[in-house]
């Protein structure tokens, strides 16, 4: 879930959690997190011990939840450790001792460093994924800070470490946050091994070698695995520019990222590789996408679906966000250029079946708390769910980032009949008042031809269902910018598809006799994207009469596109030259134009417009005020009159 919608949703609450007063399972239920759960079960020594960020929620949402539940069933003793105390004495890294094959490290459900600070450094003050929303319980990079405290108490212990922040750092990377260029996260993390993508085949795997009596240092060739290699590279792998030639030359950066975001989205990559120091780091290939039946098995797994005993009385935010929603799917084939979903998830879309989504649904409903509401069926796209390549021959050689950009595949099967038939099913259930769609819909997806009237019929049906029965009062899309220029950088559809998207939504409002409202994301300070081109997002998104709320500034993170251009200056697929604001001048004079309806911006902002020789904006946005400020008019409020004709009347 992006931070900007946990803030949007409230992520600094710190009132009581309902949970404290509802019936609750034994601890004995969950994966134990002290000494004194440990001997309750009769154990002797945990196999396993996982640190993670963030706190415990035994939900498939919880990176550390999945891997822990996983690792149980493969028959396993499992504890955890959420947010250890890396300042005192370190007895949160002592309490539960040796574990019998190896420690899980992982920084938690998102990035630190995107986790900690805004676009423009700021220390930010809530932390979504900790007990009441606070702040300051995970350092900076815990991936690193973890390792390097366990290796210190335990040196003959293996370090696996996984997750957000370990996956999509697993090369030669820019970092925002100290403004250069960084390592492979293996080179400051004292790990013995990296999984990253989704764990769940390659922790299998690397378990049932460690049964066989092999050790984590002689594990070379396990997909989604980082190591630094004894062995050479072999005929067909590809080897990277070093790590400290890309420090001599960006360009070398550029053309790695190329690699590794092709090599990524490959149904089968190959291994990459890249000199660091002295060492060679050897990246092994994702696994093939997950058939159902994997799917379905881990999201099967004896989840609670609830936090940790620990936690009662105290209010999570990022798990309040999902108590009531069920994800049906993983990946996502949109390779936007400012995202990382397919940086570690795959762009190629792994669904549940109906009743793996059916089950979990029922669960949902029996929950104490349920009052007929599912938040959301979705996913990291909302309506990706059962889709991908009619010809599955020609994915696999397939090396394109987007299945969408700059146009849709002609191999892309987009039927969203699978979809319609989950949200009927779940409609149908007694105790299901109605079912949202939470995440992102991608308008351009289900408005794309198909190249079957039959399918572009249930497409058009599925767009209006949408509309009609699964938007909670708002429906939140993201266009993400007006000019063509810079969405063809962000890898998205043109903003004529967006206006064709509105027409829909206002078409189907008016007829159903309801008053939603469309809420629109934008990007302000992406690559390629100018004050001149904001100014004009203003006045286009003034022209359609939008208050905007859900705006963010570009913040650079690791493994994308965007970020690769923004620190390199090029992009990595033409070599072109791109600008992109990166002082905190340039990208607040950026930010100012989402706010240009206060009062207090206007002076700056028509003072820039005269600089730019644009008057016709200055004309366009304060000539010809918007009615009600900005915000949708309501079919019972009056037009606001120009207050010149109000001066002449009177």
């Amino acid at each position: 879930m992006p931070m900007k919608d946990l803030k949007a949703k409230g992520a600094s609450s710190r009132n009581t959690n309902k949970e404290n007063l509802l019936p609750y399972p034994p601890k004995s239920s969950f994966l134990p997190t002290t000494r004194d759960e440990i001997e309750a079960l009769g154990w002797d020594q945990p196999d396993v011990i996982l640190f993670t960020g963030d706190a415990y929620v035994d939900h498939p949402s919880f990176g550390a939840a999945v891997i822990g539940r996983t690792l149980q069933s493969l028959g396993l003793k499992v504890a955890i450790v959420p947010q250890p105390n890396w300042r005192d004495d370190l007895r949160d890294f002592k309490k539960l001792g040796k574990p019998r094959l190896f420690f899980g490290v992982s920084a938690g459900a998102m990035d630190s460093m995107v986790n900690h600070y805004t676009a423009n450094r700021r220390l930010r003050h809530d932390d979504a994924y900790t007990p009441g929303g606070r702040h300051g319980m995970r350092p900076d990079y815990p991936t690193i800070v973890y390792s390097k405290i366990l290796k210190e108490l335990y040196p003959d212990v293996p370090v696996i470490a996984g997750g957000i922040e370990a996956s999509l750092r697993r090369v030669s990377h820019y970092d925002y946050w100290q403004d250069r260029l960084r390592p492979s996260i293996l080179a400051d993390a004292p790990a013995d091994l990296i999984v990253y993508g989704m764990g769940e085949k390659p922790m299998t795997e690397i378990v049932k070698r460690l049964n066989a009596g092999e050790k984590v240092s002689e594990m070379e060739d396990i997909p989604q695995t980082v190591l630094f290699s004894k062995e050479k590279p072999r005929e067909g792998d590809i080897v990277l520019n070093s790590f400290e030639d890309c420090l001599k030359d960006k360009r070398l950066q550029a053309l790695n990222f190329r690699h590794v975001e092709e090599e990524s989205n490959k149904f089968e990559g190959k291994t990459l590789w890249q000199k660091t120091g002295r060492r060679m780091i050897r990246i092994n290939p994702m696994y093939p996408p997950l058939s159902t039946e994997e799917v379905d098995a881990s999201f099967d797994l004896p989840y609670t679906r609830l936090p940790h005993p620990r936690y009662r009385g105290k209010t999570i935010p990022a798990y309040d966000m999902i108590r009531h929603s069920v994800c049906m799917h993983r990946g996502c084939f949109g390779g936007c250029a400012f995202c990382t979903i397919s940086a570690h998830q795959g762009k190629f879309i792994a669904s549940r079946s109906k009743d793996s989504i059916m089950k979990e649904v029922k669960k949902v409903t029996e929950m104490p708390d349920f009052k007929g509401y599912i938040s959301d069926l979705g996913g990291p796209s909302a309506n990706m769910y059962a889709m991908g390549g009619k010809n599955k021959e020609i994915c696999r050689k397939c090396t394109r980032p987007s299945c969408l950009h700059p146009k849709p595949c002609p191999n892309l099967n987009n039927d969203h009949s699978p979809l319609l038939d989950i949200y009927h099913s779940v409609d149908s259930i007694p105790e299901v008042k109605k079912s949202f769609i939470g995440s992102g819909v991608r308008y351009d997806l289900s408005m794309a031809d198909a190249g079957d009237e039959k399918i572009n019929a249930t497409n058009r049906r599925y767009v209006k269902e949408l509309i009609s029965d699964h938007v909670s009062g708002r429906l939140k899309v993201a266009p993400e910018h007006t000019s063509d220029r810079v969405l063809d950088c962000m890898r998205k559809p043109s903003f004529s598809l967006f206006h064709r998207f509105k027409n829909i939504f206002d078409k189907v409002n008016e007829e159903k006799g309801m008053r939603q409202q469309l809420i629109p994301y934008f990007i302000s300070s992406h690559p390629a994207c100018k004050e001149e081109d904001m100014a004009e997002l203003a006045a286009e998104t003034k022209k359609l009469n939008f208050h905007l709320e859900q705006v963010q500034d570009f913040t650079p993170t690791p493994m994308t596109l965007a970020t690769e251009i923004y620190y390199t200056g090029f992009h990595p697929y033409t070599g072109e030259k791109i600008f992109t604001a990166k002082t905190e001048k340039e990208k607040l004079a950026q930010r100012e134009f989402f706010f240009w309806y206060k009062p207090e911006n206007r002076q700056s902002i028509m003072s820039e417009l005269r600089k730019m020789g644009r008057k016709d904006l200055i004309a366009a946005l304060y000539d010809n005020p918007p009615r009600n400020h900005g915000l949708p008019l309501r079919r019972d409020q009056p037009a606001q009159k120009d207050k010149k004709v109000l001066k002449r009347k009177k």
